[in-house]
């Protein structure tokens, strides 16, 4: 399958998914948009995928944020649809059965960092820069920024990042815990596919529930997640082979 603005390579289990304009710095648009979405829902249901890896395009930008020039026209009405089609995307990709993790390689601004937080895992490089500064444009946030933020760092630091507009680099967006861990440029993507090997180790099965269940953490339901799916993992092929290995003492052989 081909996409107009991401390259897509799969090997071992592990797909990269490439923003691929780098003359914008990897910038958002309507096509972007559209590839995102065909690329996940493709990657949902390819059975020779179990773990997901979004990167930017060349060294400096992983996503610089979205492409003003194409919404500066916008109507009232036109921007509506156009932040609910971010939402619509973006929680595609949180909801993915399978682990998806942001390499940010770069800037990651406003839309960027939307996109890096719908991801459940990010590393970043160390000239990577990460904010919201939608409010120097008179805006806010509309790819979810305003809600993954907090969440991940607490309402302080995030309405501090959201209304100050600054950019933090990665050591400090791995101090308040918006990125998991820092490497330099070289070695971003090798750690972030060693990690990815890891996973792909383990149960695709464990790990849906899991991931459902992580999700459902800041809902009334959370529990109640938690507790369907550790049952229904019972009935599960994953749950048979994990425990006969472990009574074998031989690794798992996972589908």
């Amino acid at each position: 399958m081909n996409y107009e603005s991401i390259k897509l390579t799969i090997e071992r289990k592990i797909a990269v998914v490439t923003i691929n304009r780098p003359e914008s710095l990897n910038a958002l648009n309507t096509q972007v948009f559209n590839d995102l979405e065909n690329v996940f829902d493709f990657l949902e249901n390819e059975k020779t995928v179990n773990c997901v890896i979004v990167t930017g395009s060349g060294e400096k930008s992983f996503v610089a944020g979205a492409d003003i020039k194409e919404f500066s026209n916008f109507s009232q009405e036109k921007a509506t649809e156009l932040s609910k089609r971010g939402h619509f995307v973006f929680n595609k990709i949180e909801n993915l059965s399978k682990p998806v993790i942001a390499a940010v390689n770069g800037f990651a601004l406003g839309g960027g960092l939307e996109l890096a937080m719908a991801c459940h895992l990010r590393y970043a490089s160390e000239n990577a820069k990460l904010g919201l500064p939608e409010v120097t444009l008179g805006l806010i946030p509309g790819y979810g920024g305003t809600q993954r933020l907090p969440k991940l760092v607490g309402k302080g630091i995030a309405n501090e990042m959201i209304f100050s507009a600054k950019m933090i680099s990665a050591e400090k967006a791995k101090l308040i815990g918006l990125v998991n861990e820092v490497f330099s440029l070289e070695e971003l993507l090798p750690k972030t596919q060693e990690l990815a090997e890891q996973i792909v180790k383990n149960s695709p099965q464990g790990i849906a529930q899991a991931i459902k269940a992580v999700n459902a953490s800041d809902k009334e339901n959370g529990m109640e997640s938690e507790i369907n799916s550790f049952g229904e993992l019972f009935a599960q092929g994953d749950f048979k082979e994990g425990v006969s290995a472990f009574l074998e003492k031989r690794k798992p052989a996972f589908d």
